[in-house]
């Protein structure tokens, strides 16, 4: 199969059965990507979960010390051998179209980025069984991006080379590190909204997605991080409670939906 000059990111940590979902995603893929850089956060061994999937090109980099999903991502940078750089949680999953469709507009923009479906799961052993979605595409806006954080960068494909420009994700916004990121590279280079749903953004109130908490110290991160991009008094919220913001549904738009809504099931489950 031909392989695209991209290196997925994919940070993770003790969530075995979701990155196998992920990686299971990526397998599925219409072309694959040159290279899988699988950052484990001091966690389980993730060794079992790449040896099943041998067709893909994964490389595990194990951390000594659990330093959390920003730092990851960013000693993830330093194994990134190809020209364009794919970000994907470990819980979080593109449909099979996903990355031709996002290389196919890589001759015009430098981040390109498409739409997503936000799923709420509940567990059913270890495959998650959606049982809510909702759709997450806005027309692309700086000014808007200032207020909300309108870009999913988990399925983002974007040019290496922008770190050489722009430096590495800011460990000091822990949270708001993708939105941090989305606003700075908005600002130098042109970015690309594909209008079609191909992005799967796992979210449960009652899992461990940390979209699911607020609390008093991240409240004082969103204030580090709107100071640094002079954004004024945000309120904190969650994906959940910002697609619900009167102002933002007028940004809502038209979008190809993708999903049929069924779980995946991986290889993990034949060996646990």
């Amino acid at each position: 199969m031909k392989k695209l000059p991209v290196s997925v990111l994919i940070p993770t940590y003790n969530r075995p059965h979701t990155l196998a979902e992920a990686l299971e995603s990526i397998l599925r893929q219409t072309i694959h990507p040159e290279e899988i850089i699988v950052v484990n956060d001091a966690g389980h061994s993730v060794n079992e979960v790449a040896v099943l999937y041998s067709e893909l090109n994964i490389k595990v980099v194990n951390m000594p010390v659990n330093c959390g999903h920003v730092a990851v991502r960013n000693q993830g940078l330093n194994h990134v051998t190809q020209p364009w750089i794919m970000l994907l949680d470990d819980d979080d999953l593109i449909l099979p179209d996903h990355l031709e469709t996002l290389w196919s507009f890589t001759e015009e923009a430098d981040f390109i980025y498409a739409d997503a479906e936000v799923f709420d799961y509940r567990m059913n052993g270890l495959t998650r069984i959606p049982i809510a979605r909702k759709l997450f595409a806005y027309s692309f806006d700086q000014a808007l991006l200032r207020k909300f954080n309108t870009i999913i960068s988990s399925g983002a494909l974007y040019r290496r080379s922008l770190h050489d420009k722009l430096g590495r994700f800011d460990e000091g916004v822990k949270n708001y590190w993708d939105w941090d990121w989305c606003l700075r590279v908005a600002a130098v280079v042109r970015i690309k909204r594909v209008a079609r749903a191909t992005t799967l953004y796992a979210y449960s109130p009652n899992g461990d997605n940390v979209s699911a908490n607020l609390d008093e110290k991240r409240n004082r991160i969103f204030s580090t991080f709107c100071a640094k991009h002079q954004l004024g008094e945000l309120p904190t919220m969650n994906f959940f409670l910002m697609l619900e913001q009167p102002e933002l549904k007028a940004y809502e738009s038209l979008t190809e939906i993708k999903w049929d809504g069924q779980p995946v099931y991986t290889r993990f489950h034949s060996v646990s």
